[in-house]
């Protein structure tokens, strides 16, 4: 018979693309997730994804245990909640998925705090390079940075945050400093790819003016932390969000360039589920956030 914990897994793995990336917000191997999804397809007793496709593909069995397990686990969810709320306590089972490098360093710890002040709850913390693909029933609070898309779910702004044009001095040492944005033409170029958006074309503005600039990266990744070095390496000049360099430019690590100019800002937000005005747990983890993020960490550097 399946588990409420087979059903949160199985929610789980169904919101990745891949099998790989549903171990990797897991924490675990990749074999790790194939066993354990054998042990709840032996007690389903169907196969819930089929195996032969390139990406993660649920099965019609599967579509069925994905839709009708978030039901069941919303149900019980909203149960802890109102027995919680009798006892005027804060209860309940809080799911929560963030951008990898911004929850290790500011959700995480907001968690480990929250988990102190609130030992009824249960929370499950996933971190993603692609947060916005788990939005929707699967969890309650998705943290966002950056160009949000359309989207039916509530939005609550957590934290301001500015992209920033910055590059080490060894490499500004090397090819010059460009004082216009076309002279970024000539430059090696570091991207990183997310949020779907179109990261080649950099947008400047200066005095109402923005100017639109198609640049050719030399290096592209998925992961900030990795392109964040590369810059520090060396290796080119980068947009990066202020929350992740503020530190190095205040070092002298990097330099941030071309000031007069502004990049489209990446605030931090919280995408809620539809359930959210009913929890405590979710508004009282949120205002427990804000606190944390207020005034901004990455602006008193």
């Amino acid at each position: 018979m399946i588990t409420t914990d087979d059903l949160r897994f199985f929610a789980r793995i169904s919101a990745e693309t891949t099998l790989t990336a549903a171990a990797r917000a897991l924490n675990v191997t990749p074999s790790a997730v194939t066993q354990r999804l054998k042990q709840v397809e032996g007690r389903a007793g169907v196969r819930l994804i089929d195996r032969s496709a390139r990406r993660l593909q649920l099965t019609n069995e599967g579509e069925l245990v994905a839709a009708r397990g978030r039901t069941i686990l919303n149900e019980i969810d909203d149960l802890v909640e109102d027995l919680a709320a009798r006892k005027d306590s804060v209860a309940g089972h809080l799911r929560l998925i963030a951008p990898l490098p911004f929850g290790r360093r500011f959700i995480a710890p907001a968690v480990s705090q929250f988990r102190v002040c609130y030992p009824d709850v249960k929370v499950d913390l996933y971190l993603s390079d692609r947060p916005i693909a788990g939005t929707g029933e699967n969890f309650d609070i998705t943290i966002h940075i950056g160009d949000l898309p359309d989207s039916s779910l509530v939005m609550q702004k957590l934290a301001p945050n500015r992209r920033i044009l910055c590059a080490s001095p060894s490499y500004l040492s090397r090819r010059g400093t460009p004082e216009t944005p076309s002279d970024l033409r000539r430059h090696d170029c570091i991207v990183i790819r997310e949020n779907n958006e179109d990261v080649t074309m950099w947008r400047l503005t200066r005095r109402g003016k923005t100017e639109h600039l198609r640049i050719d990266p030399v290096l592209t990744t998925n992961e900030g932390e990795v392109a964040r070095a590369w810059a520090l390496e060396g290796q080119g000049i980068l947009i990066r969000s202020e929350w992740d360099v503020a530190g190095a430019v205040q070092a002298g690590q990097l330099i941030h360039l071309l000031p007069d100019y502004s990049l489209p800002d990446a605030n931090v937000v919280a995408l809620l589920g539809h359930r959210y005005g009913r929890a405590a747990r979710t508004t009282s983890f949120l205002k427990m956030l804000h606190e944390n993020l207020t005034p901004v960490p990455w602006r008193q550097v």
